[in-house]
């Protein structure tokens, strides 16, 4: 979205006060954003791709691990690569105003293509210098080039045509933004761009320091128009200055080829006649967002089908059926300046100007928005925090699976969710760790899972996908369970904390990168996150000292009639199961029994009562057992028997009573 108040110079965005930066962005014409659009609305109108498919479940927990319950919390709300991004202001704090952990810049072309007599000179100190004062503060960059920008950003030039474009492409004057506007088919500007994006990918894909790159290049500001001088010519008189849409595609292949870790956005879903509906890794980037224009007012992010316009964000994406596309690439751009300071005043509705934010954030799929604005906001809001934890990921852990004591090599698993409207975009690394006394990490493992392919556990559907009323929720992303087996023959006997953290790359670069967070109240400022008490035994190998456990709540057991899984505070996974008895059964399906023959398992129960059960293995006769009151019904205690299991692990063990009720179940551990 073009702007004055926030793009011209950092000295003078300082000094205004919000009133004065209101009435400067009042003044910017409507029109010059609904203009661009406007003449391909409904172009591929119906095409749009619909519910997506369910993700396939993943495995479930290891039933030979004990359960361990998590508690959850709230988010930071400066978790990386996801809120709000702030303008870069050279030499300024960057951790000013609300919490965030990205920050915004431009960079005219001619800034590193400034030798004039090679297109191929390449000078990145310009660029290398925000990312490093941007990682210096502990955030990632989100950035775009530009050709030509009216009146310039006060740090970058308003004309930024590389000089080595003199003599070989023509110029155009733009009489309305006072630009000069390339001849962007020329093959010798675009060989030159696709050039210099190669260069640019080669040097920076993977950067830790930038998180979002927009494609940028193209028209004023970048953004892929040249209004009034736009395609659209039926009802002005402007010549058209923007570039072929197959030259426009070649830009956003080349973008797409030499960027195949970093996230990249391009503007509009219909840019150069929709060449990136085939493109998986391309992102939309909606810098008009959640704003409403016109008489009567109609929004320019939401579809026709929820007040929107034609040339609407989201219109545009259903007709080119790429409305799914957040499931592999990030959706960015701008909260519209005009409405920066009151656009969560409603949340989760909207009103006048502003659209409804909520359905804006859960329809788009909303990753992270330029928001100058929220410089103004109170870090305590609880508006405005509810809408940036829902904004791309908000990833917790629901249970931790481990044994409690374990020497040799022993598993670990977790299960991961997510609260938010995005996926984890990137690969970081995973890893498992143990904390001493004083919370000193003394050994860590990598693990080789992927927080991306936890996907939010619900997705809001279209009004144009029929399946409900506004607003259906449709159910769409599982908990994702992930294990692995750690070392700790190298670990000294005692009591530690067993921990995981998913680190930032950027931690290689600044001491100070904002650390990923999980919704968990085991969360530590210094990334790790709490899974609970692990004694390591003495010795290097032999495995596991305790007995395998078998949670009575785990999802892999079978439940019949009326029992039920009820929390229970002094329980194994803060977890049992209940109402057992009276025709009622609990089944542990897949129970471990080694090499087979007659072995002792632990039935660790809560009743506060004297109560009796039968024991049955396999399907074979029932073993009555009787279970001494504990203290109450929230405290286990335990009573073992001596059973026989088959070898492998395929054995069933199944607790009941026929004729009256059973206690309430903890778990079982086999020995």
């Amino acid at each position: 979205m073009r702007t004055f108040a926030q793009r011209r110079g950092r000295e003078l965005l300082a000094a205004l006060c919000s009133t004065a930066m209101a009435l400067a962005l009042a003044a910017l014409p409507l029109t010059a954003h609904a203009a661009p659009a406007a003449g391909t609305a409904g172009a591929a109108a119906g095409s749009a791709q619909g519910a997506p498919e369910r993700p396939a479940p993943g495995p479930d927990p290891d039933p030979s691990l004990p359960a361990h319950a998590l508690g959850r919390a709230d988010a930071p709300l400066d978790n990386p690569l996801k809120g709000f991004a702030r303008f870069y202001q050279p030499g300024s704090d960057q951790n000013t105003g609300y919490p965030h952990s990205l920050t915004w810049s431009y960079f005219g072309l001619s800034e590193v293509m400034n030798d004039a007599s090679d297109c191929r000179h390449y000078d990145w100190g310009a660029l290398d210098s925000a990312l490093d004062e941007t990682a210096s503060y502990g955030n990632q960059a989100a950035i775009r080039f530009y050709i030509e920008y009216p009146d310039g950003t006060g740090s970058h030039p308003a004309n930024a045509i590389p000089p080595c474009f003199d003599g070989h492409v023509d110029n155009r004057v733009n009489t309305h933004w006072n630009t000069i506007s390339p001849d962007y088919d020329s093959p010798y500007l675009l060989d030159a761009l696709k050039d210099f994006i190669a260069a640019f990918g080669a040097r920076y894909d993977g950067d830790p320091r930038i998180g979002f790159i927009h494609m940028g290049l193209i028209g004023l500001w970048g953004e892929w128009h040249t209004w009034p001088y736009d395609t659209d010519t039926s009802n002005d008189s402007y010549p058209n200055y923007m570039p072929t849409d197959a030259h426009g595609a070649e830009i956003i292949r080349a973008y797409d080829k030499a960027f195949t870790h970093t996230k990249i956005e391009v503007r509009y879903p219909e840019s150069a006649g929709g060449a990136a509906d085939d493109l998986p890794a391309v992102g939309y980037h909606d810098d008009s967002f959640c704003f409403r224009e016109g008489s009567p007012l109609a929004g320019v992010t939401l579809p026709a089908s929820m007040g929107g316009a034609s040339y609407a964000q989201l219109q545009k994406a259903l007709d080119h059926g790429v409305e799914n596309r957040w499931i592999t690439a990030s959706m960015g751009g701008e909260v519209r300046p005009q409405i920066q300071s009151t656009a969560f005043d409603s949340w989760p509705g909207g009103s006048g100007e502003v659209d409804d934010m909520k359905a804006c954030l859960e329809l788009e799929h909303t990753t992270w928005k330029i928001n100058e604005g929220s410089a103004g906001y109170s870090p305590t809001d609880p508006k405005v925090a509810a809408a940036v934890r829902l904004m791309g990921y908000d990833l917790g852990v629901d249970h931790a699976y481990f044994h409690d004591t374990a020497q040799g090599s022993t598993k670990v698993g977790v299960r991961i969710s997510n609260n938010g409207v995005a996926p984890f975009y990137y690969p970081w690394t995973v890893s498992l760790g143990l904390k001493d006394s004083s919370g000193k990490v003394v050994t860590s493992w990598a693990t080789p899972w992927d927080l991306r392919t936890v996907m939010p556990a619900k997705i809001r559907a279209f009004p144009d996908w029929g399946v409900g009323s506004d607003p259906t929720y449709l159910t769409y992303g599982r908990a994702q369970y992930f294990d692995t087996t750690v070392d700790l023959s190298g670990v000294a006997s005692g009591d530690y904390r067993l921990v995981m953290k998913a680190k930032n790359p950027l931690e290689d670069t600044s001491p100070n990168a904002k650390k990923l967070r999980f919704a968990n109240s085991g969360q530590k400022a210094d990334g790790w996150l709490d899974l609970g008490a692990m004694t390591v035994g003495s010795g290097g190998s032999g495995g596991t000292t305790d007995p395998a456990g078998y949670e009575a709540e785990a999802d892999g057991n079978t439940l019949t009639n009326t029992a039920a899984v009820a929390d229970c505070a002094g329980c194994s996974g803060g977890a049992k199961v209940g109402y057992l008895g009276n025709g009622a059964t609990l089944t542990f399906n897949r129970v471990d029994g080694g090499d087979g023959g007659t072995t002792p398992v632990t039935v660790h129960y809560a009743t506060a009562v004297a109560r009796s059960a039968t024991i049955q293995v396999n399907g074979g006769p029932p073993r009555t057992v009787d279970f001494a009151p504990t203290a109450d019904w929230s405290t286990p205690g335990s009573s073992t028997v001596r059973l026989d299991l088959d070898a492998g692990t395929g054995n069933r063990i199944t607790i009941a009573n026929p004729s009256g009720w059973a206690p309430d179940i903890d778990r079982i551990t086999v020995t």
